[in-house]
């Protein structure tokens, strides 16, 4: 604190440290390093990156890894003489992190027992412990289809789950598998091994990134959890990076964009800038999917509580709190070091944050972040978390050996590559997994019964059973203080909190009514058609998105075949048509708020001013901020004009709008945007596929684009005037637009003002280039 009051006023510090006189002995130390007495020309590898025998300690390294490796794999359940040798190169594995310098914040912390010891026998059992086990959200993109594979299915027949990460998954994972040879192997999954008949490649949790990739009402409706991605360990103020090297055809095809380019994710949600718009992002996810519980990843910071209370009272069901380890380390180096802090102090503040405000029984407190062995989860039980993430290790228990190049797409055991000679090298089984959390189980039971606990559910809060550890000597101060993790509000006698309800509840909605209606009802069952006349409020809210969940749980993302045609006639709420489907028409007479069209994936909204308005209507602004956000598919036609970001990380919807705010078509990567009027600044920053078609009529597009990402063109090809012309057409014929009618009949004058923005993936299109070069594109096939 002598520091923090001397140096950086106003800086909040939890737990202490450094004085100023061993600051004065750190930067001496470093400084003699910087300016050794050369004896030798070669720069010494600190192993500040890669683990090195006399460099910087890390807690995953080669040799734990193998200590793991043999573990998992002598493990048979039922087998007592392989259990007894797996069982041994576990304590190894234990003992080696056991005996670790002083890493982590636990570090300094031993058990204070209030009770006798119990027998083993009286404690749950490891199948309820596992339950509360998860991965951590690694995309498949990071890894490669058979680890991200294996860890689904081992998690899904423990009972765990597994997190999808960002990017979507395949539709052929949502079936259970019933072609398993004698073998283990599925012609369905050629790839992966050890597998069995009811095994399911499906993620429990859906993640929900800032980017969007791959979420589809399909994909919603098969998770159990969906998880909204709001922060990471790693990369703070930055969105998901995949490189291009890893955007193989398959993993293009899942996120809606092109092999070989570069995706980025926007550092927020552009649909999130503030507490109410998370609410109403939970808000959409429990309306599109009212049996899945939401699910909220943050990062442990200073003042984490109190956005952990927003969370809580904005409906959320979970709330994951993760520190500075862990995940799959495919994060650039430069946005790996100095990042987060320990989840030790996000979990603390956050459970005393939310029982001090009576909020902690609306949520799970989940922790996630380099925990690697059952001491570790009964740590972050004491501290008041009743689940437990796990990453880094879980991809060690799979295969990993710790080369650290997860970054490099050149993984030597086929974990973290999309290169199909490197992902054959994979020797993963779901078995591996399952039994290194059943170990991690079996540990927890132990220590369970040595403080006297029958159960997980009984600790968990109980921050009186920890003290600090006396016999700790640290190199760098012995000034740390641990009250902000040892003082938690006293939960000894009631544990009520603990009693959470399943799913928290949007409560009546317009969708419900509408799905009450017998003629609809019949035309989704018998794909049939329907047109309905409904009035809507601004009340009504994420219209549409309970439909499209029942269509998608039904027939997926294209199976239905009817036609549902909606005719709105008011204001619509936040949200209108989100998750539409093909099939759905939704037609809005009157206006609608923010985030029209989120997550489209097909069918047709068209939104036009009430008949009687007086109003220009190209002149005057019809949705709201951030529509079509996330889109992968359908069309909108809006006759007027959009708000600010419109278009952000749209994959392959299509939308004909009268003018734009700033930041259009952000981050798009794939479909065709059309703005009949002006529009703001930044136009098409990180913008990496699709094509945007401006009409510029005082000159003054230009200097509105972000050339960082795209380049500008007047149309130039019969395709791409094509294109333009059809969709102004279609934008007339369904709203009348008096702005698209004047363009139309005046072509030759308008088709000059419009300006075609061209990222350097279409830059070879026929839209975009009068002399493209046809490039054969390769197939992705499985590794054998």
């Amino acid at each position: 604190m002598e520091l923090v009051d001397t140096a950086f006023k106003g800086t909040t510090s939890r737990v202490g440290g450094l004085n100023i006189a061993e600051l004065a002995q750190e930067v001496i130390t470093v400084h003699s390093k910087a300016f050794p007495n050369l004896t030798d020309k070669r720069l010494t590898n600190y192993g500040f990156i890669n683990s090195r025998s006399k460099g910087e300690y890390h807690m995953n390294t080669p040799k734990m890894s193998k200590h793991l490796h043999k573990a998992v794999k002598t493990y048979k359940i039922g087998q007592n003489g392989a259990n007894k040798e797996a069982y041994d190169h576990y304590e190894h594995y234990k003992k080696y992190l056991e005996e670790r310098p002083v890493t982590a914040l636990r570090d300094l912390l031993d058990f204070n027992p209030d009770r006798p010891s119990i027998a083993l026998e009286e404690v749950e059992p490891v199948e309820d412990i596992v339950k509360r086990f998860c991965t951590g959200g690694m995309s498949l993109g990071a890894l490669s289809r058979e680890a991200h594979e294996t860890l689904a299915i081992a998690m899904n027949r423990l009972g765990g789950k597994s997190n999808s990460g960002e990017g979507g998954e395949d539709p052929t994972r949502f079936n259970v598998l019933s072609d398993v040879d004698s073998e283990g192997h599925s012609p369905t999954f050629p790839h992966l091994n050890g597998l069995r008949n009811g095994d399911s490649v499906s993620s429990a949790i859906k993640q929900i990134a800032s980017g969007r990739f791959g979420v589809t009402p399909e994909y919603l409706m098969n998770g159990k959890q969906l998880e909204i991605k709001m922060a990471q360990g790693a990369k703070p103020g930055e969105g998901g990076q995949l490189p291009g090297k890893k955007v193989s055809p398959y993993i293009a095809m899942l996120r809606r964009s092109k092999a070989g380019v570069t995706l980025i994710s926007p550092p927020p949600h552009h649909d999130i800038y503030s507490i109410e718009d998370l609410a109403q992002l939970i808000f959409d996810l429990h309306q599109i999917n009212p049996s899945a519980k939401v699910s909220v990843k943050l990062v442990a910071e200073i003042g984490i509580g109190t956005i952990a209370a927003g969370v809580a009272k904005a409906n959320a069901d979970i709330i994951q709190i993760s520190g500075h380890d862990g995940g799959t380390g495919a994060s650039p180096l430069s946005s790996i070091k100095h990042a987060g802090c320990p989840w030790e102090l996000g979990v603390t503040e956050v459970h005393r944050m939310l029982m001090e405000n009576k909020l902690r029984d609306r949520v799970i407190l989940r922790a996630d972040g380099g925990l690697k062995t059952g001491w570790d989860v009964i740590m972050a039980a004491l501290m008041g978390a009743e689940q437990y993430g796990f990453g880094s290790i879980a991809m060690i228990a799979e295969g990993c050996i710790m080369a650290r190049i997860c970054h490099t797409n050149q993984c030597p055991v086929g974990v973290a590559t999309q290169m199909e000679r490197l992902r054959e090298r994979f020797t993963g089984i779901p078995e591996n997994v399952v039994n290194f959390f059943y170990f991690i189980a079996e540990e927890v039971r132990s220590i369970l019964a040595k403080l006297g606990y029958r159960s997980l559910d009984e600790v968990v809060g109980r921050t009186d059973l920890l003290k600090m550890r006396s016999e700790v000597n640290l190199t760098k101060t012995q000034s740390l203080n641990l009250d902000c993790i040892l003082n938690l509000p006293d939960v000894k006698s009631d544990r009520s909190w603990l009693n959470h309800q399943d799913v928290h509840s949007n409560g009546p909605v317009l969708d419900d009514q509408l799905l009450a209606d017998a003629a609809i009802s019949s035309a989704i069952n018998t794909h049939g058609t329907i047109a309905k006349n409904v009035k809507i409020v601004n009340t009504d809210r994420t219209v549409g998105a309970r439909i499209s969940g029942v269509l998608a749980k039904k027939y997926g993302n294209t199976g239905f075949s009817g036609e549902l045609t909606f005719n709105f006639t008011g204001a619509a709420g936040q949200s209108f048509a989100a998750f539409n489907l093909p099939g759905m028409i939704m037609h809005l007479e009157g206006e609608a708020n923010d985030y029209v069209c989120k997550g489209m994936h097909g069918g047709e909204v068209v939104i036009v001013p009430p008949k009687n308005s007086i109003f220009e209507a190209a002149d005057n602004v019809i949705v709201g901020n951030t529509c079509l956000y996330g889109s992968t598919g359908g069309v909108l036609y809006a006759n007027g004009r959009a708000g600010e970001r419109f278009g952000v990380r749209n994959s392959m919807g299509k939308a004909v709008i009268e003018g734009a705010g700033d930041h259009c078509c952000e981050y798009m990567t794939g479909g065709v945007i059309v703005v009949l009027g002006s529009v703001g600044r930044n136009v098409g920053a990180g913008m990496t596929g699709g094509i945007g078609y401006f009409l510029d009529e005082d000159y003054s597009f230009p200097e509105k684009v972000n050339p960082e990402n795209v380049d500008i063109q007047h149309i130039c090809t019969e395709a791409g005037e094509a294109q333009l012309k059809e969709l102004i057409e279609a934008h007339f014929e369904r709203t009348g637009s008096k702005k698209a009618e004047h363009i139309l009949n005046n072509w030759g004058e308008y088709v000059s003002k419009f300006w075609q923005v061209v990222p350097p993936s279409e830059a070879n299109s026929p839209e975009t280039n009068p002399n493209p070069v046809m490039i054969e594109e390769k197939t992705l096939t499985p590794a054998k």
